[in-house]
């Protein structure tokens, strides 16, 4: 919307100072005439914008305007600035971007102790673009297709609304809504293939407060393992759950819960090697005794 794009172009300038009109066309995306008359109409709306000429010329605002109706104190806003630049450093987003220099333009302080780098949540160039292609059809209410293998192995031709991107358990995930079903479920993003946005619009208004989603790749399972004393950190660090009992020479029981089909836990607990034994479920049990046995036929006796 133009109005977004005027907030921003002023947001911007406030931060970069004098900047060329095709500066301002690249960094918005439009044509170099739109943002002539959007410096236009910025400066009838009384926003005092000057324009310098020569080599290095371009448009900055007087450096006596200040934004004003602040909703929140400068530690405040310091905080949202952590918030917003802790998800830039995994998700390169132009919308992102924007928001970031929307709220620095009113922090200035940086006194929060605290930074967020989440740079583990950024994927390859493959992922990246999946993301920046999702969340285009996620604001234009488009369906999208793609191929997708499953926990299983199994490829299926998918076509869902996409109603919002999500991290966890080491990445990246759509929720999608299955119309002829009408059902919500989850999809790896490193599992789909020749992503594409069809011409087709949602069918249904999504709110995601309301969603009660069907996870289809992986069935959540609670595990409990008994430890000895060596890797109780490691547990902790690796693992996300809690200790639910400690005996007296350190051992210890541990309780969490995770993806059934993912690989990260479960080669986790295969590194413990004889200083874990799952105590249950017994599917789990099972399934680790079977890979033993597997690894050992490979190397021999």
């Amino acid at each position: 919307m133009k109005i977004d794009r005027l907030i921003s172009i002023v947001v911007y300038l406030l931060n970069h100072g004098r900047t060329s009109a095709q500066k301002l066309a690249e960094e918005f995306e439009v044509s170099s005439r739109t943002i002539m008359r959007d410096l236009e109409s910025l400066d009838q709306a009384g926003i005092p914008i000057q324009s310098f000429y020569g080599v290095e010329g371009g448009y900055q605002i007087m450096d006596s305007y200040v934004l004003e109706k602040q909703v929140a104190t400068n530690h405040e806003y310091d905080w949202i600035v952590t918030a917003l630049e802790g998800m830039a450093s995994a998700y390169a987003s132009k919308n992102l971007k924007h928001a970031l220099e929307k709220v620095q333009s009113i922090s200035h302080t940086s006194s929060t102790a605290v930074s967020v780098d989440l740079g583990v949540a950024s994927e390859d160039d493959k992922i990246k673009e999946q993301l920046m292609l999702l969340e285009d059809a996620i604001e234009e209410k488009y369906v999208v297709h793609f191929s997708y293998t499953n926990s299983h192995d199994d490829i299926k031709d998918i076509q869902v609304e996409p109603v919002c991107l999500q991290y966890k358990w080491y990445n990246w995930y759509l929720i999608g809504y299955y119309e002829k079903y009408q059902d919500y479920c989850m999809f790896k993003l490193v599992r789909m293939d020749n992503l594409q946005t069809t011409d087709i619009k949602f069918t249904t208004n999504h709110k995601l407060s309301d969603l009660k989603m069907k996870d289809n790749n992986d069935d959540i399972v609670h595990v409990k393992l008994y430890g000895k004393a060596a890797i109780k950190a490691k547990c902790r660090e690796y693992l996300n759950g809690r200790i639910t009992q400690e005996f007296e020479n350190g051992d210890f029981e541990f309780s969490f819960s995770v993806p059934k089909h993912e690989t990260f836990w479960y080669g986790v607990i295969l590194s413990f090697g004889n200083k874990a034994r799952i105590i249950e479920p017994q599917e789990i049990k099972e399934r680790i005794i079977k890979t033993c046995k597997e690894i050992q036929m490979e190397y021999g006796e």
